[in-house]
């Protein structure tokens, strides 16, 4: 009985990694209809009795803004072109801060950020930063860095409803992605930790503040020239055509 029990459990977890390495695999060149977080959101309004329009319209990588994808590099993951999904510094340095006590720090990196938003709920659970751990290596074995950043910009939060970079320019300053300056992207970068509180368009204090720093990080990266460390490379064992 037990036995047939494990069997059971066995298989269905099978399909379920099977499942899931499938779909990662799809959106690898199938723009991703939406993401958990919309989903967890819609409800979200439903429970509350609160309507809300999700605006979101997705871009290809060309028409994205090199400005926006390096302030979002620079405001969030600096070490996005060298590592494999995690930066463990990062994580040990944040675990060392949230020992002393204060405010919790987060070390997720984009790729994370994108198995989190895109697959699973939120919270803090073991289990749920577990799968992410799952889904972020599917993520990174199965994209190209360009592909992981052109979904994170399709996909973030910024905004009560507003998901991905068209939507969030049109919302903030009403003009296309495209269209972006230096400063417009980095203030969308700034208010990213908490998107529904901070607005990119009315910044306060501490949003013009931050956006001001991640201008000098901007540059100090190398500005668009770090973008050429994301092109697609392919390992020696990757299958030809994928």
């Amino acid at each position: 009985m037990l036995r047939s029990i494990f069997r059971r459990l066995f298989k269905w977890l099978l399909v379920l990694l099977i499942g899931s390495f499938l779909l990662v695999l799809l959106f690898r060149w199938v723009p991703p209809p939406g993401t958990a977080l919309m989903a967890e959101r819609k409800i979200e309004s439903w429970l509350e009795d609160r309507p809300i329009d999700l605006q979101r319209s997705w871009q290809p990588w060309a028409k994205l803004p090199d400005n926006l994808k390096i302030a979002v590099i620079a405001a969030e993951d600096q070490k996005f072109a060298e590592h494999w999904g995690f930066d463990v510094a990062a994580i040990q340095a944040a675990l060392e801060h949230n020992q002393q006590g204060g405010s919790l720090r987060g070390a997720s990196t984009l790729s994370q950020q994108v198995a989190k938003n895109l697959f699973l709920w939120s919270g803090r659970s073991w289990l749920r930063k577990g799968v992410e751990v799952w889904f972020t290596a599917l993520v990174e074995l199965l994209w190209p860095k360009q592909r992981i950043l052109e979904v994170y910009l399709n996909s973030v939060e910024w905004g009560e409803g507003v998901f991905g970079a068209e939507a969030a320019a049109r919302h903030h300053f009403d003009i296309g992605a495209a269209y972006l300056s230096r400063q417009q992207a980095s203030l969308l970068a700034a208010v990213l930790p908490n998107p529904r509180d901070w607005s990119a368009s009315r910044p306060g204090p501490h949003v013009t503040r931050r956006a001001g720093w991640i201008r000098q990080q901007m540059w100090q990266l190398g500005g668009s020239h770090y973008l050429d460390r994301l092109q697609p490379s392919r390992p020696d064992w990757w299958p030809s055509g994928l």
